[in-house]
């Protein structure tokens, strides 16, 4: 004779973030009584400052070898394929009543609202229609399984009894952005509970530079190319490149920045090579061939910002007046490095604290990639940014984050099935 499902305890979900409250939804849709533990007041807070409000809720396409993990790319592509693109935004669409559509330049999807607290408090919404019981300002301090005890696990709580659960979902993110309630506190106690961390360092962070070189240049936003010579090849990101009066920021250079901020925990140089327009190097040669009667400004600022044409032209040493029937060859290659093959600058980074994702997390192979719960600990279930991998910018990581919320939450909800029938 089985057990009920009230006898043996909820599942409790810790964090109220993306993952969080798709794990409770899908968790409580499958039957079980779920309880929400967010140390916050309100939770969601990166769903809120993400796309600078607006919440670029998924991308418009999506492909699992833009992810970066250093665990198996095989297991992340069947984490991630467990809920597909299409019936994500259906979700949110039919579900949620939140109708997206997409920005035509960058082919990012966002509420139509462009409200970001539409997208949490939607979610939030489903949640406690799906009675699911929401506790904010709640910190979890730790874990541990209670084999002997009909619930499984024991939850604790900072000034608050415990909580015996049948599963737990570790939803708490990873550790940036900590202004948003992110603590680290989810990799601590996979790593108490036995598991292994890939080592954790901030990504889609922007990159400084001391001295900061370019702070005259700041506010100058534009498209660039940008490269990162590697030991096997090479990555390779466009898009978006901001200079801020501390370095570089924007969406290109938070694409590659991992690679530079991880070069430096290895105590090495990562060069990142920038393409201010759409002309290579080739292209910049003939342009500057071609010119005619034209001056080395002229011809630069028909493509560049005046005060970036002026400081590449200062940078490659050429007089900004001289003509281009005038231009020798020296100058003329020292002009294409400048433009076409510009190395970057960059000496430190941002870190955590304004770092989209954390890079690295609890290795993908210690968690079953269908229900996401742990192959080391039986009933306990890790979704979201706590695991070992990211995407870029452009929606991709709250796209991790409810595709695997949801496969936990589901995970979560057959596991108490199968122990009440037992």
């Amino acid at each position: 004779m089985g057990t009920s499902t009230e006898a043996i305890g909820p599942i409790v979900v810790v964090g109220a973030g993306a993952a969080g409250l798709m794990a409770a939804i899908f968790a409580a849709q499958g039957g079980a009584r779920v309880i929400l533990l967010e140390r916050t007041p309100d939770g969601g807070r990166k769903i809120l400052i993400s796309g600078g409000g607006r919440c670029n809720v998924l991308p418009s396409r999506l492909n699992a070898s833009q992810y970066i993990t250093e665990s198996s790319p095989n297991t992340l592509r069947k984490m991630l394929g467990s809920w597909p693109l299409a019936e994500q935004r259906s979700f949110f669409e039919s579900e949620l009543s939140l109708e997206l559509t997409m920005e035509p330049e960058t082919g990012k999807l966002f509420p139509v609202s462009n409200k970001a607290r539409d997208v949490r408090d939607g979610l939030v919404q489903k949640a406690v229609a799906a009675d699911v019981e929401v506790r904010t300002s709640t910190q979890v301090t730790g874990m541990r399984p209670a084999r002997a005890s009909p619930a499984g696990w024991e939850v604790q709580l900072k000034d608050a009894p415990m909580i015996p659960a049948a599963a737990v979902i570790i939803a708490t993110g990873g550790l940036s952005v900590p202004l948003t309630g992110s603590d680290g506190i989810g990799l601590r106690i996979a790593r108490e509970l036995g598991h292994s961390i890939n080592t954790t360092y901030p990504a889609l962070t922007p990159l400084t530079a001391q001295p900061a070189v370019h702070a005259p240049l700041a506010g100058i936003s534009l498209p660039v190319h940008l490269q990162a010579p590697l030991d096997r090849g090479a990555f390779a990101t466009e898009g978006g490149f901001l200079f801020t009066h501390r370095g570089y920021s924007g969406p290109a250079v938070l694409d590659i920045s991992h690679l530079a901020v991880r070069a430096q925990l290895n105590n090495g140089d990562q060069p990142i090579l920038v393409q201010w327009t759409d002309l290579d190097a080739a292209g910049w040669d003939e342009e500057l061939k071609a010119g005619g009667a034209g001056t080395v400004a002229s011809i630069v600022r028909r493509r560049l910002p005046d005060r970036l044409a002026e400081a590449l032209i200062d940078e490659a040493g050429v007089d900004p007046a001289r003509n281009l029937t005038q231009l020798r060859k020296d100058e003329r290659l020292r002009l294409v490095e400048a433009l076409a093959r510009y190395p970057l600058p960059w000496t430190g980074d941002e870190g955590y604290k304004k770092a989209e994702v954390t890079g690295g997390g609890v290795a993908l192979g210690e968690v079953d990639p269908k229900s996401l719960e742990s192959r080391i600990q039986p009933g306990l279930f890790l979704c979201g940014e706590v695991l070992d991998a990211f995407g870029p910018i452009g929606g991709y990581n709250f796209a991790w984050a409810w595709a695997t919320g949801r496969a936990a939450g589901r995970g979560a909800a057959a596991h108490l099935q199968t122990r009440s029938s037992t």
